[in-house]
């Protein structure tokens, strides 16, 4: 913001969407959403659900963070929202103590007061109307400068007298949605209609050429979901707001505002503020039609990760458990414990078409988004019967390509489309991530653009099968040189997009993904991994991987990707902290999570044993797979080796091996499940050739 305003109100209040905007309903809120610019808003917190006091303490410190909560619930989303403070008429908020010690507990670090003293050390005194304002305009010490409670007779001084203005207009509180043992004080109609009238009378007694700024700053009860921004002033027309942080049109987190409103009145951004000022993707006029057009497309994120999220665990139970059929079904069939000798051949072909189409689901749970299937009636219906289309088209596209000739040619189409799929929408803004099944879930805030962990399994596990069935077939061809090269180039590009703090911005990935590249680059030349080349391997992934959060790191501070702020936090001395945080997480997942907890060991355990012991009791198919494929071996030791690591260096890591087995281990039956077929297929011509005889 290269010419700022004069003034700023930040008008906060909390539990309202988009989905409860409307012309009629919440007048003032359509008029600002007409003339100004808006976004979803990711008020995301320390807890899975947001009160409003920890929205104002995200206002105040430009990052999260939550007062404690109290209650019989072991969940803290679970319990009532803690009251507001009380402030003294010198401004001193009474539980500030409280706060602080709160956060310090927490292993994120928020820095309370760092909005109030920003604007102090800049000249630019800060009123807070009502207590939860004045959390949000504190200093460290736990003061604001000016402080007073809201009244409409008082409201034109409070909202003229300092350049920063800070306005709690009151928050939803759902009574259907609440805590027990919290009470909502009356309907959910009347709380917003309430709420919106009060953003009126602000908007109305404000100062001429100021900033508007007005948040929904918390949730409306246990449920978490996205809620809504609206900027309007010199610097915020009709449009779209965009956020440098989240790097998504129309989607903000409350650091933003942090952001937002220090640059409004022209003071700088602490580097500790973990966002960035907005800007406007400005819409040609404030008409009407626009103005639906924008709530439509706001109403639409807000209703696909709300409902996304509710979905996310029934279908990765599901899914989870339906891997473990597929191995279990293979099994049998390996044994010869499925089907007769004359239906082997049907049952084979079943299973090999059930394998792929397996293999096709992660893709296609992104591919699903070009479809709104929120929109309809039962969302669960909708989204199974996009994402089975997809699957469809992928899987009937790879058993009936031309590359069909081949036994790993299903195994690479469906890794070539996975990978196409997921770098197209890495290097276009990671849309399709946003609210899919497998990808990133906003109203989470964990991440809004780049690669994800699920992301990051599907596209490594992807690129290394695609690897590996281009390097067999050149291998084949006695071109083992060019087979190399291939494997190089594919890996390298995938890399390439995969750390990039433009596109992937993946500080976890490159480590995981160049070893597994280089073990099956070195395998298709025959060349022998001694330890001296591990060690020397490893010292330069780690080079690499600092090298790029380095780089990262010297950008601006509203620039840096999560590698750049890693990079941040130690040289803080904080480093610590978010590893640690980071493996809490990985546990949490790990322990609570019963379908994942299944799949990874029962993955690994199939992989290794199959490595293990080549001529067990999957000798027949797997051992001609090896000679036929002459560099699957091979292509499974590294992809064994990329998962592995990606599971260990990774927060939420025990995803990775997860979902990368959802499609690894189908595209590898499918392949073993050729050969069968073929003896089958050899067996059956013989016996007919008898019966003829």
């Amino acid at each position: 913001m290269d010419d700022p305003a004069g003034a700023v109100v930040l008008v906060g209040t909390g539990g309202i969407s988009w989905s409860d905007v409307d012309e009629k309903t919440t007048p003032n809120l359509w008029v600002l959403l007409r003339d100004g610019a808006s976004a979803a808003l990711v008020a995301r917190s320390v807890n899975s659900n947001t009160c409003p006091v920890d929205g104002w303490l995200g206002i105040s410190s430009g990052s999260r963070a939550a007062a404690e909560r109290t209650g019989d619930a072991d969940n803290p989303a679970n319990r009532p929202c803690p009251p507001p403070p009380t402030v003294s008429p010198e401004g001193a908020v009474s539980t500030w103590s409280d706060y602080v010690s709160a956060a310090a507990d927490r292993r994120f670090v928020a820095d309370l007061g760092l909005l109030g003293d920003t604007a102090a050390a800049g000249g630019r005194c800060v009123r807070a109307v009502d207590p939860l304002a004045a959390v949000g305009g504190a200093t460290a010490a736990g003061t604001v400068e000016q402080y007073s409670t809201w009244s409409p007779d008082t409201l034109l001084e409070d909202l003229n007298a300092c350049p920063v203005t800070l306005v709690d207009v009151g928050s939803v509180r759902d009574p259907d949605d609440v805590a027990p043992g919290e009470v909502a004080p009356g309907s959910r109609a009347d709380q917003i209609a309430a709420i919106d009238a009060r953003i009126g009378e602000v908007i109305a007694a404000g100062p001429n050429g100021a900033e508007y700024i007005v948040a929904s700053l918390s949730d409306a009860g246990t449920s978490e979901r996205l809620r809504l921004v609206i900027a309007r002033g010199p610097h915020f027309g009709p449009g779209v707001l965009v956020s440098g942080s989240t790097k998504q049109q129309g989607l903000a987190q409350i650091p933003d505002i942090t952001a937002t409103v220090l640059a409004s009145v022209g003071l700088p951004v602490p580097d500790a503020v973990n966002g960035a000022p907005m800007t406007v993707k400005s819409a040609p006029d404030n008409s009407q039609q626009r103005a639906q057009q924008r709530l439509t497309t706001l109403r639409d994120y807000d209703e696909a990760s709300h409902d996304v999220h509710s979905l996310v665990e029934p279908f990765f139970t599901v899914f989870a458990y339906g891997q473990l059929v597929i191995y279990l079904i293979v099994l049998l069939v390996w044994k010869g414990r499925l089907g007769t000798e004359a239906s082997r051949v049907t049952v084979l072909s079943r299973v090999r078409v059930l394998a792929v189409a397996a293999a096709s689901v992660p893709v296609s749970t992104f591919l699903a988004n070009l479809v709104p299937w929120w929109r309809f009636p039962i969302e669960m219906v909708a989204v199974v019967a996009v994402v089975g289309v997809f699957v469809a088209l992928i899987a009937t596209a790879a058993l009936r390509g031309p590359w069909r000739v081949f036994a790993l040619g299903p195994m690479a189409f469906v890794s070539a489309v996975t990978m196409l799929v997921l770098a197209v929408d890495i290097m276009t803004g990671a849309r399709l991530q946003l609210s899919s099944l497998m990808g990133l879930q906003p109203v989470v805030g964990g991440r809004f653009y780049g690669m994800g962990n699920t992301t990051f399994a599907l596209f490594a596990t992807a690129t290394i099968l695609l690897c590996t069935a281009v390097s067999s077939w050149l291998v084949l061809q006695n071109r083992r040189r060019a087979a190399a090269i291939a494997v190089a180039a594919i890996g390298g590009v995938a890399t390439v997009i995969n750390a990039m703090p433009f596109w992937g911005a993946d500080g976890g990935g490159p480590p995981a993904l160049i070893p597994g590249i280089i073990y099956l680059v070195f395998a298709v030349l025959g060349i022998a991994m001694t330890w001296k080349r591990v060690l020397l391997i490893g010292g330069s992934v780690v080079a690499l991987f600092f090298l790029i959060g380095v780089a990262d790191w010297l950008r601006p501070a509203a620039s840096r990707s999560h590698l750049g702020r890693f990079i941040q936090s130690i040289v803080d001395g904080n480093a610590l902290d978010v590893v640690i945080r980071k493996g809490e997480q990985n546990l949490g997942i790990l322990l609570g999570n019963a379908p994942l907890t299944l799949l990874v060991p029962a993955a690994l355990i199939f992989v290794i044993y199959v490595l293990a012991r080549p001529t067990s009791w999957g000798s027949r198919a797997m051992q001609r797979s090896y000679d036929q494929a002459p560099t699957l071996r091979a292509g499974m030791i590294a992809l064994l080796i990329t998962l592995t690591i990606g599971f260990l260096i990774n927060d939420s890591g025990v995803a990775i091996p997860a979902v990368g087995a959802t499609l690894a281990v189908p595209l590898i039956l499918s392949a073993s499940v050729t050969y069968l077929l073929d003896e089958a297929r050899a067996a059956a011509q013989t016996r007919s050739a008898r019966k003829r005889r």
